[in-house]
């Protein structure tokens, strides 16, 4: 068998609803570097909010911040730092929205306002985050590799074309990510495959959320949750059982790659 590349979500894909990875998870994780396959999250969490998981789970490769950053074993070997420019040109259009932005650094966040404190809370607690602490001038001293805006549906796609370098994907019925606009998981899982000599068609990735979509349709195989959004299931290759459900352990059976 070629050597694989996998890639894992960490929130409803890697972690189940009460935050814990599944006994079986873990077990297909053993198996899959045991078979010497390339193992990775991929994950819309920065190093801070991810450490705890990628730490418990013996990851040594991880690709963070929407694809923003990607190490090998524990080595930085991507960089994809937000537009300084319109980064700040959209933070002070937001402010004047009445929206709440933040800024996402490698190991540390900070929010740029305090104008709706329970709407920020909601969002960062709903994966065991804390309110980043406000710093409005973080991106003059520190790099950005993605950005956070709190607002709902209201607003949706209403930034899309005022801004050429950026992205705005829905994480949260609260909140997006800010995202370099040709940066993606898809985008770096492929640079880092490419790297190890692994070809697009052994890629798998598995996922259930608006910022898998790219990774899942680019993947030779993308598998979804069946605890991901609707539209994401339609994207992908295959639809597994949910993150309480085996979903990651049945998947890799019925694939015959463990």
């Amino acid at each position: 068998m070629n050597r694989k590349f996998f890639a894992f979500d960490i929130d409803g894909t890697l972690l189940d609803s009460n935050k814990q990875p599944l006994d079986s998870t873990l077990k297909a994780l053993d198996l899959l570097r045991d078979a010497g396959h390339f193992v990775t999250v991929a994950t819309g969490r920065s190093r801070f909010h991810a450490q705890d998981i990628i730490r418990s789970l013996s990851f040594d490769n991880y690709i963070l911040c929407n694809g923003a950053a990607a190490f090998l074993s524990h080595q930085q070997v991507y960089k994809n730092l937000l537009d300084e420019t319109q980064l700040a040109a959209f933070v002070a259009e937001a402010q004047e929205l009445g929206i709440d932005t933040a800024f996402v650094g490698m190991d540390t966040a900070k929010r740029a306002s305090s104008l709706d404190i329970a709407k920020m809370e909601a969002a960062m607690h709903s994966f065991g985050a804390q309110l980043p602490e406000l710093d409005m001038d973080f991106p003059e001293e520190k790099e950005v590799y993605q950005a956070l805006a709190f607002y709902g549906k209201e607003y949706e796609h209403f930034f899309d074309e005022k801004y050429s370098k950026l992205r705005f994907v829905r994480w949260h019925e609260n909140s997006v990510d800010v995202v370099p606009k040709e940066g993606s998981k898809a985008a770096t899982i492929l640079c880092v495959a490419e790297q190890l000599g692994i070809a697009q068609e052994d890629v798998i990735c598995f996922g259930d959320g608006q910022n898998d979509r790219e990774m899942l349709t680019a993947a030779g195989v993308g598998v979804a949750m069946g605890n991901a959004v609707s539209e994401i299931q339609q994207v992908a290759d295959m639809v597994t059982a949910s993150n309480d459900e085996d979903g990651i352990w049945l998947a890799l059976k019925e694939l015959q790659l463990i």
